[in-house]
């Protein structure tokens, strides 16, 4: 005899990128087993791999994680949270004021937003013909450079999101670009060229709360501002 079926409540989101509603059901134990074995791990791509698993199948299969901007990973991934384990989230912070104090902080992930900064812009120019246009990081992207140096990294994302570039006359579109043709554009920036092409990563919209906390050895209030999905477990 087959045994009942348990009913799962559905809710909507907006996803931050594109405006499109999605809806969406709880994770459930499955789920969360999957995600708790992916923490134990300690491995970054682990958890990478966990939370995209769980998106698709808590949406339906409508996302794909891995054509996600991260931000929108983000932000999905604390919605599920919210309507699956309780929309607060008990942390602990360092106070900033000495570095050391730690102080327990909850959090309504409910109201955790994503915030886009005014004048951002996919669209990079670089000189007055020449420019990129360029795609937000992707979970894909990410899992393979983990483990890259700082350096190596901001190289990595900006050649793997590097959509086209265009000059006066021409758009060369990322399909009909050689590697080492990328390789060689982009060392071939100055400093200053480099750093307008790194500030769309700056400046793109991000996952952010901030939350005041007292320091209770000092007696300072802190402002502190918790970004990405490790701020807030």
């Amino acid at each position: 005899m087959a045994l009942p079926k348990l009913a799962t409540a559905k809710y909507e989101l907006t996803l931050p990128s594109t405006g499109q509603k999605v809806e969406y059901r709880p994770f459930l134990v499955k789920e969360e087993k999957t995600l708790l074995l992916a923490q134990q791990s300690g491995e970054s791509t682990d958890m990478l791999r966990a939370v995209g698993d769980i998106i698709s199948s808590c949406t339906f299969g409508s996302l794909d994680p891995n054509t996600m901007p991260i931000f929108d990973l983000e932000y999905v991934f604390l919605q599920l949270r919210s309507k699956s384990v309780g929309e607060t989230a008990s942390i602990k912070v360092t106070c900033p004021d000495d570095g050391e104090t730690q102080v327990d902080v909850n959090i309504d992930l409910s109201k955790v937003e994503c915030i886009k900064e005014v004048g951002h812009d996919n669209n990079v120019k670089i000189t007055d013909t020449i420019g990129l246009v360029l795609d937000y990081p992707k979970i894909s992207m990410l899992s393979d450079i983990t483990d890259a140096d700082d350096a190596g990294v901001s190289f990595d994302i900006i050649k793997k999101c590097v959509a086209q570039i265009y000059d006066a006359d021409n758009v060369y579109v990322k399909n009909d670009m050689e590697d080492k043709d990328l390789n060689e554009f982009i060392e071939s920036m100055s400093h200053e060229q480099f750093q307008k092409v790194s500030a769309f990563f700056d400046t793109m919209p991000k996952v952010k709360h901030t939350v005041k906390v007292t320091n209770p050895n000092t007696g300072v209030v802190n402002e502190i501002v918790l970004q990405g999905l490790s701020d807030f477990f």
